[in-house]
């Protein structure tokens, strides 16, 4: 994995957020090809509004 893109991250999409393992595997390849962090590209692509964008990073920012 890279540095835009964690474990806790991915389960926290899918459990909390809801997002499809789909979606988030697509979201993972474009962030990679466009070396973009995971979660800015979902919520660009609207995959993600600012408030998920928002618990998300709380979430992650708590966690370290």
């Amino acid at each position: 994995m890279n540095n835009y893109l964690s474990k806790d991250m991915i389960i926290y999409l899918v459990e909390e957020i809801g997002l499809d393992e789909s979606s988030i595997e697509l979201g993972i390849k474009l962030s990679i090809r466009n070396n973009t962090p995971l979660p800015i590209l979902l919520w660009s692509y609207g995959m993600l509004t600012i408030e998920e964008l928002d618990k998300l990073y709380s979430y992650l920012f708590q966690k370290t």
